[in-house]
């Protein structure tokens, strides 16, 4: 239950930064910090938290280097098992949503979103909720169809959770027991 609230609030916060970070950040006439014409940027935000995140763990540069691919592994695979982010789990929802407003998207596919994402980039999660959010769309979808959708989903974030759990197992073999401590705060290594 406190680890669904952490969740909850870590996903939150990352809401409202996503959604009123740029706005609050950029000065009057645009041309604000995070990317060009003050857009927001994910990747310098991904950035900025890695390097909170190797501060708060106390790694030097030699450590980081070792530490940060198997930490970036274990939180892709925890937002993954959770269905937290990506392009089908509540911001993929939202958008689904914008979709059935009506008119066409800039595919020319009427009520539905075009790929934000190449899908063969795409993880099998993010495959799975996307095409369960195809079906959700389509109003005639049978039953059946949607099961089939939702059977798929579960599966891919029941295996993503085993990847998970071997993920943390490797990272947890190369931290010391303060780094792991402070994992175990943030949610990700149990």
């Amino acid at each position: 239950m406190r680890r669904q609230v952490i969740m909850i609030g870590i996903v939150a916060c990352v809401l409202a930064l996503t959604m009123g970070g740029p706005c609050l950040a950029q000065p009057p006439g645009g041309g604000g910090q995070g990317g060009p014409g003050g857009q927001f940027d994910p990747a310098q935000m991904r950035q900025r938290m890695m390097e909170r995140m190797k501060e708060q763990l106390g790694a030097d540069d030699a450590a980081w280097k070792v530490l940060e691919p198997r930490l970036t592994k274990v939180m892709e695979l925890n937002r993954q098992a959770q269905g937290i982010g990506g392009r089908g789990g509540m911001f993929g929802m939202m958008g689904g949503m914008r979709g059935q407003r009506g008119g066409t998207d800039a595919g020319g596919q009427g009520g539905r979103r075009g790929p934000q994402q190449d899908p063969a980039t795409m993880t099998p999660v993010e495959k799975a909720q996307d095409q369960l959010r195809i079906t959700l769309e389509n109003q005639s979808a049978t039953p059946e169809e949607i099961k089939k959708q939702l059977t798929a989903l579960r599966e891919a974030r029941e295996k993503a959770k085993q990847q998970l759990a071997a993920a943390q197992q490797e990272l947890r073999q190369i931290l010391t027991v303060r780094q792991e401590a402070q994992l175990v705060m943030m949610g990700q290594v149990p």
